[in-house]
């Protein structure tokens, strides 16, 4: 049995899990926060990150690694593309959401509204939510230019730039600072996700103390 190391709001953790489910792989879920710098945590990742997938013969760290080894170990539903090209495409994709989405609206959004709310009872910082907010439009704007052009992201097929992508959106999401109005592409494409029995699990949960908008479940939104 595979163990994940994750918490609810981790958008890599979400796309690892997101992965698993849609390749059948069923993990052990386990609570943890990066912030408290637990000891045991630090000897399975020094970088002291979520997420982890362990089992009883290897140690599997950084979202990345992870589905990389999961698209060159299990055979069912391949998740990177048909051809080179298009693996290309989808590998672009991931980064672009891992690191530039990331960067300039998850990020932000969870230190000021997760972090200081839950932990250090800090005020949030307005400019810097605005500016999240702000990201997060160009963001969708992107996914409509893509999704116009494309049934999914990189191609035609459901794939790993798919999973990247929702996990991040569904993180500022649930964090209040996506405005669905206007982007009627990325819109259809986030409820077919909603809809998908693999991702429903991660909507029904929720971050102890910090409750979502209330469309932010429902199909309808």
């Amino acid at each position: 049995m595979w163990r994940l190391y994750q918490y609810t709001l981790c958008p890599f953790s979400r796309k690892v899990r997101f992965a698993c489910a849609v390749k059948g792989v069923t993990v052990e879920l386990v609570d943890e926060f990066p912030w408290d710098r637990r000891d045991g945590f630090a000897a399975l990742n020094p970088a002291g990150q979520t997420p982890v997938l362990q089992n009883s013969s290897v140690t599997l760290v950084d979202s990345a690694a992870i589905c990389d080894y999961l698209e060159e170990t299990i055979e069912r539903t391949p998740l990177l593309g048909a051809g080179p090209e298009e693996r290309a495409e989808s590998r672009r994709l991931i980064a672009w959401f891992d690191q530039k989405f990331y960067g300039e609206v998850t990020a932000p959004l969870l230190s000021e509204r997760m972090y200081k709310r839950l932990f250090t009872r800090e005020a949030p910082d307005a400019a810097a939510i605005r500016s999240a907010a702000r990201n997060a439009e160009a963001h969708l704007d992107y996914l409509d230019f893509l999704l116009d052009r494309r049934r999914w992201l990189s191609g035609p097929a459901f794939g790993l730039a798919d999973i990247a992508a929702v996990a991040q959106v569904s993180v500022a999401d649930y964090l209040g600072a996506i405005e669905w109005d206007g982007h009627d592409p990325a819109r259809t494409w986030y409820s077919a996700i909603k809809s998908r029995p693999t991702f429903r699990p991660l909507l029904q949960e929720r971050m102890e103390g910090l409750p979502p908008p209330s469309h932010y479940d429902k199909l309808d939104f």
